[in-house]
């Protein structure tokens, strides 16, 4: 198989492009109002798991221990394919879509209306702010991470905002590491945070649009969890094993702990005419891997977002994905609309689908309708919402880092909570 490589040089030339210049942004079609959602962004080379570099592996060996661990996954082997590789301290490495990613968003939204984002979490691999515990200084760690890509997003508009939650690396090293994080969002533009869990009204949307922000992470530390297996055909193996988060991620005060009630209090007394939700996890996903997850947050979190809410977002999957779901399963006995899915998690990283896992998910669950589904792919979701219309724009770079942005798929959803009255 051909090797694709990223070059650091071309890495290197990336770095600072996001955001410059001064040209100002697009205007949205009348009645339109345009935004970015995107997720999975954290993960750049000088920042690397030890595990990944150590000990050097050449590129024979990193294709080796793809190629086994996607045969590990039961993944179709007649499908195996390679991220893009890159080097660094003489290890072959899967190479960082951060800086492309973030240079195919200015590129578009130099010609596309974006009055506002959405980071969807995993926002520093491989375990969020450390607090120094690492060697390596958390305030650098943010520019690099946040500022130096999408600092300078707003294309002149001082109101834009990205809408940040964080996801399960965030977590990994500390719940002060975590909140450091969360400090950090709050406190400096473009990004924004109220909070783990928060709503907000971008200002572009004068009140006919509301964000509201969940901590999936924390959610799903307090319930229980299988672990995740599939069989060699890629259907599900039951498990009795559960899987356990950090223990300071599990939901630590009353607020934590009632993240879905208050939630739902929240897209309750909206008045905003799309009500647009974020968390980290999916509701469902093709990877394979961590179905379990989204089972689990179904069972937490669907019924909520099937009675209040217009769209979900979420990163976690390194993918691009459309799906709905009839809420047939969630609410039993009602007749509501569709809740459209939306994965938008590969704007640092690439994962492949899982196509024998993706066959049994559809076939074992009708209520979930696939639309759209891409894996080892960078790139991001753009949104407009006109009338009562949604249009989802999926769109991806090159793994040859040139921050070109291509169309993959744009498909059309109509608001919900109209008729949910």
């Amino acid at each position: 198989m051909a090797q694709r490589l990223v070059p650091l040089l071309v890495a290197a030339m990336l770095a600072g492009c996001a955001g410059q210049g001064t040209s100002l942004r697009p205007a949205a079609p009348a009645g339109a109002i345009s935004f970015l959602a995107f997720g999975d962004t954290g993960y750049r080379l000088d920042y690397l798991d030890p595990a990944d570099v150590t000990p050097p592996r050449d590129e024979a060996a990193f294709i080796a221990e793809a190629r086994a661990k996607w045969l590990k996954e039961k993944r179709p082997a007649a499908e195996f394919a390679l991220p893009p590789l890159a080097q660094v301290a003489g290890s072959t490495v899967a190479a960082s879509g951060l800086l492309p990613t973030a240079r195919a968003m200015d590129n578009w939204c130099r010609t596309h209306a974006c009055q506002f984002g959405v980071m969807l979490g995993d926002n520093i691999y491989p375990d969020g702010a450390t607090l120094g515990a690492d060697g390596r200084d958390d305030a650098k760690r943010f520019h690099d991470m946040f500022v130096e890509p999408y600092g300078k997003f707003g294309w002149g508009d001082a109101d834009f905002r990205i809408y940040t939650v964080l996801g399960n690396h965030d977590w990994h090293s500390s719940r002060a590491g975590a909140m450091a994080q969360v400090r950090f969002h709050e406190t400096t533009r473009p990004f924004h945070m109220d909070g783990i869990s928060y709503a907000a009204q971008p200002p572009a949307g004068k009140g006919d649009i509301e964000v509201f922000a969940l901590d999936t992470h924390v959610l799903l530390a307090g319930e229980k969890v299988p672990d995740d297996r599939l069989a060699d055909d890629g259907s599900e193996v039951v498990m009795t094993a559960l899987d356990t988060a950090e223990p300071w991620a599990v939901p630590a005060t009353p607020a934590e702990r009632a993240l879905v009630a208050d939630l739902e209090i929240r897209l309750k007394a909206s008045t905003a005419k799309w009500k647009i939700v974020i968390g980290h996890h999916p509701l469902w996903a093709s990877a394979g891997g961590k179905f379990q997850q989204s089972r689990a947050l179904r069972a937490a979190l669907l019924p909520t977002l099937c009675r209040h809410a217009d769209l979900y977002f979420a990163g976690h999957e390194h993918t691009l994905e459309l799906a709905t779901d009839d809420c047939r399963t969630a609410m039993p006995g009602t007749k509501l609309p569709p809740l459209p899915a939306i994965v938008t998690g590969a704007a640092g990283k690439q994962r492949p689908l899982n196509t024998a896992f993706m066959g049994h998910q559809a076939r074992g669950n009708p209520q979930y309708q696939p639309i759209f589904a891409r894996g080892m792919v960078w790139g991001f979701a753009h949104v407009s919402l006109a009338g009562d219309t949604a249009t989802v724009t999926m769109v991806a770079t090159p793994d040859d880092g040139s921050g070109t942005a291509n169309v993959l798929t744009r498909h059309r959803f109509s608001r919900r909570s109209g008729l949910l009255k």
